[in-house]
């Protein structure tokens, strides 16, 4: 696919959501491999902002890129359109500190760039493809990005009542974009924005730019476009927060209750593998045995560890190791989880054998930890005084505590393991489990 500009110079006035400034905002036309640029037509020399994910700034309800002195913020809706538009060079002049809000989506930038005409030019567009896994987690939010030959998203949006929960899947194109992501316009709970106010946001917004929920109710001067246009306005922030990764991404994406700081420290992992790529491999792998230097382990670890992958590997994160017999590690249940779809439909409810199989890979990383896993394979045998007291449910944290209470050697170990949500047991188990060689396992 070639690299794509516009043919012709468009311009469109409107005001800043969070300054309440009269702003202009025009798309020119650009040479091949100059990217997307921002220019402040307001500022001494008209300074040039080129949004990269080091450069980010400001991530309260928008996305800020700073250049020294040089701030353009809310740039998420206009990097959002150009990119789903499938625009690779561009210069964007500004008179403001802020694109305008417009009517909240990215809509009116869609209209603006085929007004433009965009064209194809004389070089092709060169991707980056994810390898390898990467993922963020904070609190109740997780992004992931797994590796696909297309840029796909899966996104949940879920407020903290989950009133408003909604769950969506695109497989990401010019045409799927603007006819099902564009217009989704932003949204707020009521009752965030006093808050917005005394943080000096949003002095431009009212209900002509943006969906507000109050309680049960929408409360806006147009209907809701999409019956789901809040996960889509979330692929919308999506698609505009990665393209400060500097290139297109042929990913798929995995959000659950997405925001503009997550997708921020997505995108920097993954400008961190981009780096990698071009740098060529490590010298230097990182373990595969667990070092006693090491207090906790992230996923990345324990994909170093386990030798299991998705969609089968059920701890997210050792949280600690108490002493050389003991872990406490943490599985984090999504609707995302392919087994929902049949356990079942309208009611999801986490199979009690999948709790079983967290407890033994947690169990296994002891045993494991006793020597390299590379080649070696934690094999679960059998299980005792199995008992499952509660259901586990999408949103749910099973905090799982294995202690090895038995072993022959580094062959055969027995440990007993005990899952709970919120502090209350869900399940327990005794397990019996062997650290076999690879080859050894059909």
């Amino acid at each position: 696919m070639k690299q794509r500009t516009l043919a012709r110079a468009v311009s469109i006035q409107g005001t800043g959501l969070h300054t309440g400034n009269a702003v202009t905002l025009t798309f020119k036309p650009a040479p091949i491999d100059h990217g997307v640029v921002f220019k402040r037509m307001d500022l001494n020399g008209q300074p040039e902002v080129k949004p990269r994910i080091e450069l980010i700034g400001d991530l309260v309800r928008n996305t800020t890129v700073q250049d020294g002195h040089t701030k353009i913020h809310l740039v998420e809706h206009v990097l959002s359109a150009l990119s789903g538009c499938g625009i690779d060079n561009v210069l964007v002049e500004i008179d403001s500190a802020e694109p305008p809000i417009m009517d909240g989506s990215a809509k009116p930038f869609v209209n603006l760039i085929l007004e433009g005409d965009p064209i194809e030019q004389d070089k092709d567009r060169e991707y980056f493809i994810l390898e390898e896994a990467v993922s963020v987690t904070r609190g109740n939010s997780s992004v992931i990005a797994l590796p696909c030959d297309e840029l796909k998203i899966t996104c949940t949006s879920a407020d903290d009542r989950g009133i408003h929960t909604q769950h969506l899947t695109l497989t990401i194109d010019p045409d799927v974009y603007m006819t099902q992501v564009a217009a989704s316009r932003t949204f707020t709970v009521y009752e965030d924005i006093e808050e917005l106010l005394k943080l000096g946001k949003i002095k431009g917004g009212s209900l002509d730019c943006a969906v507000v929920i109050k309680g049960d109710k929408i409360l806006s001067k147009e209907g809701l476009r999409f019956k789901d246009e809040f996960v889509r306005h979330k692929i919308l922030d999506i698609i505009g927060d990665i393209v400060l990764l500097g290139m297109p991404l042929k990913a798929h994406i995995i959000a659950t209750r997405p925001g503009h700081a997550i997708n921020a420290e997505l995108t920097k992992l993954l400008f961190a593998k981009l780096e990698e790529k071009r740098k060529g491999p490590k010298k230097k792998p990182r373990p595969s045995k667990v070092l006693p230097t090491e207090t906790e382990l992230d996923i990345r670890r324990i994909l170093d560890t386990l030798p299991h992958r998705y969609p089968f590997v059920m701890i997210d994160r050792v949280m600690e190791f108490i002493g050389e017999d003991e872990l406490v590690a943490i599985k984090n249940v999504t609707i995302n989880e392919p087994f929902f779809q049949g356990h079942f439909p309208g009611n999801p409810v986490m199979p009690g054998v999948l709790q079983l199989e967290s407890m033994a890979q947690a169990a296994g990383i002891l045993m494991l930890r006793r020597g390299s896993s590379e080649g070696k394979t934690s094999l679960f045998m059998s299980a005792d005084k199995v008992k499952f007291r509660k259901p586990v449910r999408p949103g749910d944290q099973i905090i799982i505590n294995a202690k090895l209470t038995k072993s022959r050697g580094d062959k055969l170990a027995q440990a007993a393991c005990v899952c709970t949500v919120d502090g209350s047991v869900v399940s327990s188990a005794e397990l019996m489990f062997a650290i076999l060689n690879s080859s050894e396992v059909d």
